[in-house]
């Protein structure tokens, strides 16, 4: 099992041991559903319909370590973050105001900055845009 599916696991099991609700009810970690696609041309593109009920969307690309945290910010404008530790290579987890890393602790605020360490660097950012009816996230 690779760390990743490890820690996945781990915490959906204490999350629903710790709640009385059973395994089946939880994907992973992170609040609301995980959008699932895959990488085409360097972009990523997620339907502007995801953010009719939330600000916040977790998307997991086929193929990547970390999943990206897409973040509607005001006027049809979007952020994108890689949700991966500066610090010590963590997948992050939302926290509906940020992220934290469930390794050493460290918190970034909705934005990407740190707000407490050890984490001392922002989280890595893409370009986003919007196009019809849909949001892409250029990776480079």
């Amino acid at each position: 099992m690779e760390r990743r599916d490890f820690l996945k696991a781990g915490c959906t099991f204490m999350l629903a041991a710790g709640t009385g609700v059973a395994l089946s009810t939880f994907s992973a970690c992170a609040p609301g559903k995980i959008y699932k696609t895959v990488l085409i041309e360097n972009k990523i593109v997620v339907p502007l319909a995801n953010f009719e009920k939330s600000n916040l969307q977790v998307i997991r690309i086929d193929g990547f370590e970390y999943d990206i945290a897409l973040r509607k910010i005001a006027d049809n404008n979007f952020a994108a973050f890689l949700m991966r530790c500066t610090h010590a290579d963590n997948q992050l987890f939302s926290t509906g105001n940020g992220f934290t890393c469930n390794l050493h602790g460290s918190v970034f605020d909705e934005s990407g900055l740190v707000k407490k360490g050890p984490a001392s660097e922002a989280l890595k950012k893409y370009t986003t845009e919007v196009n019809g009816d849909s949001i892409f996230i250029y990776i480079n």
